[in-house]
């Protein structure tokens, strides 16, 4: 039997899973790494705590296949996006803690190239000018870490998102490479030219030499080197986690949806060969790109809160001890009531409010308030707020597309809250599907590495082949009352309204 790996680097941990080539799952490993919160707004990870983390469970995985006779075939990676790293490209030292893609301290600077650079920017890139994206990142680092700041004077900083350092380390420093959907997010690459564009590097002060040659979603990105594994395994697909999820579900056709409920709720709409400028707000973005074909392209909303909400009230008031009893403090509290409109609202802008409403300095609100408020009440609430952010993501989305929907693929980590799932679909007012392989992510980055190595050793011949393995686990379908819901979202609306009301009078 083969076996292919996937590395899944993510915003609060790292895995590898293991997948054969009937998308069976053959094994796994998790470790969380440390989140870093210096000043108000500003998030870091440690990159040498994430490497190690890792080669940890590569190796825990890798042993354990070879232990049963099973060989592994290649390695595909997919990561946390927009998160920038700096190093030394001869030594490998990184020469700064991560700016994870939650930061905002870039904010006064996005706002300084607005007004005169917004829309040169949105056309080559798709993307608007946000602290959310590397370049600012970049900047920032330039601009205030002396390490950094010679590494440039002595042409050997290596700027990379995620995915590129993991490569550089596992290949022991031979290879400086990314992906085109993770250098689609930077703010530095023209998604129509497929290239590095050199105005942009130089409004946001970004030395091009600085940054890694850009391979498609699938190529031959290098061998692990010696000492990582007992014997050398190709790298032969990496890819943005977002995007390794549009894959991971199928989404090959212009018009499928799926959405990812992680830290952050992020979904993608195929929009096919064309790239597709959004007039509601949302971002115009590579989907993926398989070597020798056209590249595809998605139109994508970005949730910034989500599960991370639900973490928010585990860990800083206490509400409950896992994650895993939400769904049961929830249910209890939508018994003992009626349907109607609660009139609380959580507006969860912790880190300001994404699309399709692009406000980062807006701050998260609880409103409604009475004196039955209670823990299950506001965690209802946070829980809620998913659905009608998800509802303002795909509405944009019909209205871009100029078509209704009539369904999302979901996936992440929330998804195995019932309670969520049928909401959300009650909400948006059509079916959401969950796949029998929930690990989409790791899945579609396994999928691309296995179309990559295909022809040699009789893994998938295609994309299309390797996407057939999707199956239909659950569907949920809406349960409100039409008017119901509109009271509920008309109820949302106000409430986020208030919060950029303050936000403009800030």
């Amino acid at each position: 039997m083969q076996a292919i790996l996937a590395i899944d680097q993510g915003t609060t941990s790292t895995r590898v899973l293991a997948f054969a080539a009937d998308g069976a799952l053959l094994g796994q490993a998790q470790k969380e790494h440390q989140q870093h919160y210096p000043q108000a707004g500003w998030v870091e990870h440690n990159p040498e705590e994430i490497w190690q983390n890792t080669l940890w469970a590569l190796r825990e995985v890798y042993t354990k296949l070879i232990e049963k006779g099973i060989k592994v075939t290649a390695i595909g990676i997919t990561n946390q996006r927009e998160t920038v790293i700096a190093w030394h490209k001869k030594t490998g030292e990184v020469l700064h803690n991560a700016l994870v893609w939650q930061d905002r301290r870039t904010e006064a600077f996005c706002q300084s190239l607005k007004e005169d650079h917004e829309e040169e920017v949105r056309a080559k890139t798709g993307l608007p000018i946000d602290p959310y994206f590397s370049a600012s990142k970049m900047h920032w680092l330039l601009q205030n870490i002396p390490a950094v700041q010679q590494a440039a004077q002595e042409d050997i900083l290596a700027f990379g998102t995620v995915e590129s350092y993991l490569l550089y380390k596992l290949t022991g420093g031979k290879k400086y490479l990314t992906d085109s959907t993770n250098a689609s997010r930077t703010l530095l690459f023209d998604i129509h030219k497929m290239a590095w564009s050199q105005e942009l590097c130089t409004l946001f002060g970004v030395p091009e030499a600085a940054l890694p040659e850009v391979l498609p979603n699938t190529a031959d990105f290098g061998i692990t080197s010696e000492g990582i594994l007992p014997e050398g395994v190709p790298i032969t697909a990496m890819v943005g986690d977002q995007h390794a999820a549009l894959v991971g579900q199928g989404c090959l056709e212009k018009g499928m949806v799926k959405s990812t409920y992680g830290t952050g709720c992020f979904a993608l709409t195929n929009t096919g060969v064309q790239a597709y400028t959004s007039k509601n707000g949302l971002l115009t973005t590579l989907g993926y790109y398989v070597a020798g074909q056209k590249p595809v392209y998605a139109l994508e909303g970005s949730i910034f809160i989500a599960g991370a909400g639900v973490q928010w009230l585990r860990d800083q008031l206490a509400f409950f001890k896992d994650a895993s009893e939400v769904e049961g403090l929830v249910e209890e509290l939508t018994k003992r009531e009626d349907e109607s409109p609660s009139g609380l609202y959580f507006v969860p802008a912790f880190a300001g409010l994404g699309a399709p409403y692009w406000q980062g300095e807006a701050r998260g609100a609880l409103l409604g308030m009475t004196l039955k408020t209670d823990k299950a009440a506001i965690t209802r609430a946070m829980l809620e707020a998913v659905a009608y952010q998800t509802y303002d993501l795909l509405q944009a989305m019909e209205k871009d597309l100029g078509a209704p929907l009539t369904e999302v693929l979901t996936d992440g980590g929330m998804v195995q809250n019932a309670w969520l799932m049928q909401y959300i679909s009650s909400i948006l007012g059509y079916s959401v599907k969950i796949p029998k392989i929930t690990e989409t992510t790791a899945f579609g980055a396994a999928l691309l590495a296995g179309v990559q190595v295909g022809g040699q050793v009789g893994v998938y011949t295609n994309l299309e082949e390797a996407t057939t393995l999707w199956q239909e686990a659950q569907c949920f379908t809406p349960k409100m009352e039409v008017s119901l819901r509109k009271a509920k979202l008309k109820g949302w609306h106000k409430a986020v309204q208030t919060v950029l009301f303050h936000t403009k009078e800030d």
